[in-house]
């Protein structure tokens, strides 16, 4: 293994963290509707078959404060309004017809904060994943030195420059939480 496999498995294993983290704020609430919030979640429909509530039915957000979820089988109404009652959301979903309505309330301040405690932790965890793959890197790097793959010079040399990716990705977290903070923070 070369020093430049070394970084670049160190930079997919941050990228990773950096998209999990911002996949896992969109299912944040920030009291606007947005379909991100309900499509991932998994419904028991069909006797015993788990699907992904987007591959069930349509999900739209025609007003800032209304998600629309349309099942293509009519069937499925009351598994997906379980699901949803069951995610823990905070949101009452409403049957009308063949219809599904989720009327997002307003966020109360005191929720607000929670949720941002929430997204902090998150961004913790993926900033613990970023320094793991720091350490796995310097790990690899000091064995290749042991081995007589690399010089000392060469060592220290990759050694910034994994510091440097580290610093990179943790800005990038930050940035992320920084940028969720302030939507879940606006009135």
């Amino acid at each position: 293994m070369s020093i430049d496999e070394v970084l670049l498995i160190a930079e997919e294993a941050m990228e990773k963290a950096v998209a999990h983290l911002a996949s896992e704020f969109q299912k944040v609430r920030t009291g606007k509707a947005s379909p991100t919030l309900v499509e991932n979640l998994v419904v028991e429909a069909y006797e015993g078959t788990s699907l992904k509530l987007r591959e069930l039915a349509s999900i739209t957000a025609p007003e800032p404060r209304l998600i629309i979820i349309q099942p293509w089988d009519s069937s499925t109404v009351e598994a997906i309004r379980r699901a949803i009652e069951e995610a823990g959301l905070g949101i009452t979903p409403t049957i009308d017809g063949k219809i599904i309505r989720l009327p997002i309330p307003e966020l109360s301040q005191e929720r607000r904060e929670e949720l941002v405690k929430i997204i902090r932790k998150m961004t913790e965890e993926q900033r613990i994943i970023v320094r793991h793959a720091r350490r796995d890197a310097l790990e690899s790097l000091r064995k290749m030195q042991k081995e007589g793959l690399i010089t000392e010079d060469e060592l220290a040399f990759a050694e910034k420059n994994v510091q440097k990716l580290t610093d990179k990705y943790i800005d990038k977290l930050d940035q992320t939480l920084s940028k969720k903070e302030s939507e879940l923070l606006k009135v």
